[in-house]
C-alpha cells in the first residue's frame, strides 16, 4: 500500500477522499488550515497537520516519504474570487505552486490535482471536451486553470507525473449548507430547512452537470492508479447529464423565487470519453435517485 497526502483532507471532497483511500488500506496524511473544512471530517485513522499551505518551508517536511500528493485544497467559489481576486489568487495559485514544488523536491511519485470545470467558462458547443480552448469567466477559473498549466509544467520541465481532473459541479456526503463555499444544492436545501423559498438566479435555465463525491473520489483513486496518466493531462469528471436549475429547485419541492442574474456559464455538460479511455472510469450515482433518499435524510418532504 501507499502513502498517500491530501491538501485540503478536512473538506468536503478531500474528506470523502480520505476515507476511501484509508478503506483500501493506504497510509494517509492530511494537510488542512480548517479555513472551511472541518476537524470533526477528519478521519481519525489518517495523520493531521493543521497548516496554511502559503508556508512552504512548514509544509515541506510533511511530503518526505510521500507516494502521491492529492492537491484538493482551494478557495472553490467563483463570487468571492471575483471580489477579491488576490487573496483567491493566493490560494489557489501559489498554493498550488507550493504544492508542486514540495512534492518535486520530494520525489513524489504522481500529484493528483483538482481542477474545475470553470476553466471553460462559455462554450458554443456541448458537451465541454478537454481539447477546447480555456475562457475562464471569473479569477476563480484562470486560477484552477493555470494550476493546470503549472502542473503539465512539472511534468514537462522537472519530469514530475501529474494529472489534473476538472470537476463539474460536486455534491453529495458532507456538502456544504451554509457559508461561501455552499453551493447551488446546498443553499436550496438550507432554505428549505428554514421553510424559505429557493432562491433561483436569473430565470434558472442555467443548466449544470453535478457528479456525486463517490464518483469524483473514485476517479481521484484511478487516477493514482492508472499507468496511462503522468504528463500532465486534463481530464473531465462529470457525469454527461445536465439539469436546469429550475429542474433542481422541482426535484427539492417547495416554493422558490426569482433573483437577479449574475455572470456565469449558461451551461455546462462533460464529455467524459477521456476519463473512460485513460481511467477506466464512469459515473455511478444518478442525481434524481440520490435526491430522494437525501431529502429522507434531512427530513424534506
Amino acid at each position: 500500500m501507499s502513502k498517500c497526502l491530501v491538501t485540503g483532507g478536512a473538506g468536503f471532497i478531500g474528506s470523502n477522499l480520505v476515507d476511501s483511500l484509508i478503506a483500501k488500506g493506504h497510509e494517509v496524511v492530511v494537510i488542512d488550515n480548517l479555513s472551511s473544512g472541518k476537524k470533526e471530517n477528519i478521519n481519525p485513522q489518517a495523520e493531521f497537520h493543521l497548516l496554511d499551505l502559503q508556508n512552504i518551508e512548514d509544509i515541506k517536511p510533511i511530503f518526505q516519504g510521500v507516494d502521491y500528493v492529492f492537491h484538493v485544497a482551494a478557495f472553490p467559489r467563483v463570487q468571492p474570487s471575483i471580489q477579491d481576486p488576490i487573496f483567491s489568487n493566493e490560494m489557489n495559485l501559489t498554493n498550488t505552486l507550493n504544492v508542486l514544488v514540495a512534492a518535486r523536491d520530494a520525489k513524489v511519485k504522481k500529484v493528483i490535482y483538482s481542477a474545475s470545470s470553470s476553466a471553460y467558462g462559455d462554450q458554443e458547443t456541448m458537451p465541454l471536451v478537454e481539447t477546447m480552448e480555456a475562457r475562464p469567466l471569473s479569477p476563480y477559473g484562470l486560477q484552477k486553470y493555470v494550476g493546470e498549466l503549472y502542473c503539465r509544467l512539472f511534468s514537462q520541465v522537472y519530469g514530475m507525473p501529474t494529472v489534473s481532473l476538472r470537476y463539474f459541479n460536486v455534491y453529495g456526503n458532507r456538502q456544504a449548507l451554509e457559508g461561501a463555499y455552499c453551493l447551488v444544492m446546498g443553499i436550496f436545501v438550507s432554505q428549505r430547512l428554514k421553510d424559505q423559498p429557493m432562491t433561483i438566479v436569473g430565470d434558472g435555465e442555467n443548466r449544470r452537470d453535478y457528479t456525486n463525491v463517490a464518483d469524483i473520489v473514485r476517479g481521484n483513486i484511478l487516477a493514482m492508479e492508472s499507468d496511462k496518466v503522468g504528463s500532465g493531462e486534463v481530464i473531465n469528471l462529470g457525469r454527461g447529464q445536465s439539469f436546469s436549475i429550475n429542474e433542481l429547485a422541482k426535484m427539492i419541492g417547495g416554493p422558490s423565487v426569482n433573483i437577479e442574474a449574475r455572470l456565469e456559464p449558461r451551461e455546462s455538460l462533460a464529455d467524459n470519453n477521456l476519463a473512460k479511455e485513460l481511467l477506466g472510469w464512469e459515473p455511478q450515482v444518478n442525481l434524481p435517485e440520490w435526491l430522494e433518499d437525501y431529502k429522507k435524510e434531512m427530513g424534506l418532504k
